[in-house]
C-alpha cells in the first residue's frame, strides 16, 4: 500500500493546509501502518518554471533531436507521473494564493500533464482515490462580500476530478487569516467553527481514502 502526498504551502512551519493534510495522512497510516508515503514538497523542491515549455516542445521532436533541457524536462514529467501512478491513493494540500492557484502547483500539474499516460488522451489515473485539502485566508462562500473570488478550488476540482478522473474528496477551511490579520478579528467565532468542521472532514475523508476500493481494499 502506498500514499502519494503533495504539499504546496510556502510556509511549512505555520501551514494550515499541511496541518489538515497531516490529519488525513494520520488516518491513512492508522489503517495501513506499514504503507509507504511518497512526498513531494513543492516549496522545498519547486518544479522549474521553464520545465513546462521544455517538456511541451520536447514532445514535438524525435527523442534524438531534443536539447538537454528538453530531455531533462521530459524525464521530470515521467518522474512526476510515475509518483502518481505508483500510489494507491493521493493527497494534495494546496492553499489559495492571491485569489488563484498556487504557482507551484500549477507548474507541477502542467509538467506532469505532458506525460502521455496522464495527458489529455491518457486515462491511467481514472478512479484513483484522492483527497484535496485547500485553505483560504478569507471566506468566499455565497453571500459573502467576495463571493466568487476563489479562483483556485474550482480549477483544482476541474483538473483533478474531471481531467484526471480521480475519485476526489475535498477538505476546505476558510478564514485562516483570522487571528493573523486584526481586521478579521470579528470573524473569530465563525473561523473557529469552520476550522473544527474542516478537521472533522479531514479525519473522515482520511478514513474513506484508506478504505477506498481503488486503494486496494476489497
Amino acid at each position: 500500500m502506498s500514499l502519494f502526498r503533495l504539499d504546496a504551502s510556502i510556509l511549512p512551519a505555520t501551514s494550515a493546509s499541511r496541518s489538515l493534510a497531516d490529519l488525513v495522512e494520520a488516518e491513512w497510516t492508522a489503517s495501513h501502518p506499514n504503507s509507504t508515503v511518497t512526498r513531494r514538497d513543492l516549496a522545498a523542491d519547486p518544479v522549474p518554471a521553464t520545465a513546462w515549455s521544455d517538456a511541451v516542445t520536447g514532445g514535438t521532436v524525435a527523442p534524438e533531436e531534443r536539447t538537454e533541457r528538453q530531455r531533462e524536462a521530459r524525464a521530470l514529467a515521467s518522474t512526476l507521473a510515475d509518483e502518481l501512478l505508483a500510489a494507491d491513493a493521493l493527497l494534495f494540500a494546496v492553499p489559495l494564493y492571491n485569489y488563484g492557484v498556487s504557482q507551484h502547483f500549477k507548474t507541477w500539474f502542467d509538467v506532469a500533464y505532458t506525460d502521455p499516460r496522464i495527458d489529455p488522451t491518457g486515462t491511467a489515473l481514472r478512479g484513483k482515490p484522492a483527497t484535496l485539502v485547500t485553505v483560504l485566508g478569507g471566506n468566499y462562500d455565497p453571500g459573502t462580500p467576495k463571493e466568487g473570488w476563489d479562483h483556485s478550488t474550482p480549477w483544482l476540482r476541474r483538473v483533478l476530478e474531471d481531467v484526471w478522473g480521480l475519485d476526489l474528496r475535498v477538505v476546505q477551511r476558510p478564514f485562516t487569516l483570522v487571528g493573523v490579520n486584526p481586521a478579521m478579528d470579528a470573524f473569530a467565532d465563525a473561523a473557529k467553527e469552520l476550522k473544527e468542521n474542516a478537521e472533522a472532514d479531514a479525519r473522515t475523508y482520511g478514513q474513506e481514502l484508506a478504505a477506498a476500493r481503488g486503494a486496494g481494499v476489497a
